[in-house]
């Protein structure tokens, strides 16, 4: 685990200089180790959080005719049966470590290596004789990869703030990501705050080579939309899903320093640590989070509940607004965009507190965006509910029905116009509306006339138009909001503390499986109602408390909609009311001012005020 940075520019004085810059922006990444490489015009570095071969895994790795050289972002779990292939196929190791493994696929395969890999990941291969730089991030985007091609340069690195560093890339806002981000508390798609930045999709490849300095990207690899198998016998489903699910813990627990779990004591966080407890001999200790004021967002004697049913030693760190507020330009900083989501500082300040005992944890990120959790049960009853509406429609003359369409938008008339295969592209469900488009020019006067925001979402849908409605929905979820916001709260707010975080539920075999089954297997109808990731659940009978597996979902709860609402200790209306406030450089002040008015009696408006909280901070830090 690590931060990788690199440059290809020609016209750069001193490119090994600028990536020592780079990488000195990102040593939280990695304090254990840094290495670098220079040829030309090309340079590369990185910082190494030492996991896996201590003693001989330090980068950057060259193979033995010295033209290949790599560095790495990440952990390949099945390291070891590749490596023991291409041992076979007569290459020879220098090292132990999971980086050569790539290294000697790369030799062996070509680009066609990233499918032998299992694991998270985001990686660098320079070639000196063709003079072409090769890069990959992981299929489901758990490690980030950021790059620019601006003005004949190209810049690369786990973190934007590196590729600021370097001088050649430039500071400029992108509006339309700004818009946007009021809208998802997140940048979504694979566009970044700054105008000349975008991040490498996941499940993506790059080929840049010195002679043009064009990226040519490709898809390796996707999460299946073919049509769905036929169920199983439900016992041979359960027997399955946790052969796989525990294989992928089992792999996430392999290292050369100590394993732990963040355990919120949700249904998620605990199947992985009851998983861990049937794969691993020893306890493992575990990490949870807790509010002086949390109210019902303390859920630690759940998280203790499970810790003492496998013997697990549990360490909870307690937190409150203070706390918040004091780390808020640390966050914005550590974030790199602007990113709302209000579980990401206990994140870090849990994981501030598991770093003092291991450099590894496990969580239970992906779980809803594949099994079905939320309100997926909802939303589907909303789509037949509409379906029917549109049955009605359906019987109005189609000269009528295409008049209708040119004429009438944005009300429940238009819903009723369209076919019934229209409807779920239409309602483009996802997890976050903080703003609408109209409330964002209103509060953003001078605003560009972009595009509505659910018409990002509306992209991915189309990806999936012949699904299942479940299915589509899921996909989404896993496209957008799994990687623009879980993935990449959880790798910066980790990382920030200098630890690693693993996913066992991303695991791409089990996401493949899992996609392959029929929706009954996520949400099944039962006779009290629909029962929410079901396989799991059959999972979790067998080893965890009632407790723990009955209890309705609330995500990673914080308290930071009652502080705003209450505004404990005024941080939001000190800080929003602020004439000198950047924000107020950007939006109409009355408009702000109104809806700071309507915060302790609107949800909504305290969900929106926390998002330009954010917002605030980052723009002083920033721009």
């Amino acid at each position: 685990m690590c931060g990788i940075v690199g440059l290809l520019a020609a016209k750069a004085d001193d490119p090994l200089a600028i990536v020592k810059r780079m990488s000195a922006t990102i040593r939280h990444r990695g304090p254990d180790d840094e290495g670098y490489m220079a040829d030309g015009a090309f340079a590369m570095g990185m910082r190494r959080l030492s996991i896996i071969d201590l003693a001989s895994g330090h980068q950057p790795i060259t193979n033995d005719g010295g033209e290949l050289s790599i560095i790495f972002n990440g952990e390949i779990y099945n390291y070891a049966d590749v490596r023991d292939c291409l041992v076979g196929l007569g290459h020879r190791f220098r090292t132990r470590s999971d980086t050569e493994v790539i290294l000697r696929a790369f030799e062996q395969y070509g680009a066609a290596c990233v499918h032998r890999l299992n694991g998270m990941f985001a990686f660098a291969i320079w070639n000196s004789k063709s003079r072409e730089l090769f890069l990959a991030r992981d299929r489901m985007g758990v490690k980030p990869l950021y790059y620019a091609a601006h003005d004949g340069a190209f810049v690369f690195g786990s973190e934007i703030k590196a590729l600021l560093e370097s001088g050649l890339v430039s500071k400029r806002l992108n509006r339309e990501a700004l818009w946007h981000y009021l809208s998802f508390r997140y940048v979504p798609e694979h566009s970044c705050i700054w105008d000349d930045i975008v991040k490498l999709p996941p499940g993506h490849t790059m080929t840049v080579s010195a002679r043009d300095m064009k990226p040519r990207i490709e898809r390796y690899w996707d999460i299946p939309r073919e049509p769905v198998t036929e169920a199983l016998d439900p016992k041979e489903e359960a027997e399955r899903f946790g052969a796989l699910f525990e294989d992928a813990v089992r792999l996430r627990l392999i290292a050369d320093v100590p394993v732990g779990i963040l355990l919120s004591g949700g249904l998620d966080s605990s199947a992985v640590a009851a998983a861990v407890s049937r794969v691993h001999d020893a306890p493992i200790t575990t990490f949870s989070v807790a509010f002086r004021d949390g109210g019902d967002a303390d859920e630690t004697p759940y998280a203790r509940l499970v810790a003492d049913l496998l013997g697990a030693p549990h360490e909870v760190i307690r937190i409150g607004q203070p706390e918040f507020e004091e780390w808020m330009p640390e966050f914005v900083w550590h974030a790199d965009e602007p990113l709302g989501d209000s579980a990401s500082i206990p994140l870090f300040f849990v994981s501030q507190l598991a770093a003092k005992q291991v450099k590894v944890v496990l969580s239970g990120e992906g779980s809803d965006e594949l099994l079905a959790g939320y309100h997926f049960d909802q939303t589907l009853a909303d789509l037949q509910r509409a379906t029917r509406q549109a049955r009605v429609g359906a019987a109005l003359p189609s000269e009528l029905r295409r008049v209708l369409r040119r004429v009438v938008s944005g009300n429940r008339v238009e819903r009723l116009l369209l076919e019934p295969d229209e409807l779920l592209r239409w309602m483009a469900p996802n997890m976050t509306s903080a703003f609408t488009s109209s409330e964002k020019r209103r509060l953003w006067e001078d605003a560009p006339r972009f595009e509505d925001s659910a018409e990002v979402v509306r992209r991915v849908y189309d990806r999936v138009s012949r699904r299942d409605p479940l299915d589509a929905m899921l996909y989404v979820y896993a496209q957008d909001w799994l990687v623009e916001d879980l993935l990449m709260k959880a790798d910066k707010m980790t990382m920030a503390a200098s630890i690693e975080l693993r996913v066992p539920f991303l695991d791409y075999r089990l996401v493949e499986w899992l996609t392959s089954r029929p929706s009954s297997s996520k949400l099944r109808q039962e006779k009290h109602g629909v029962t929410s990731k079901a396989l799991l659940r059959d999972y979790a009978t067998a080893h965890l408390p009632r407790e723990i597996i009955n209890r309705p979902k609330i995500g990673f709860a914080t308290p930071v909609m009652s502080w705003v609402r209450n505004d404990t200790n005024h941080f939001v209306s000190r800080t929003l009311r602020n004439r000198n406030a950047w924000i107020r450089s950007m939006f109409n002040g009355a408009e702000l001012d109104q809806l700071l008015a309507r915060v302790q009696t609107d949800d909504r408006a305290a969900t929106q005020a926390w998002h330009l909280y954010v917002l605030e901070h980052w723009g002083r830090r920033w721009m």
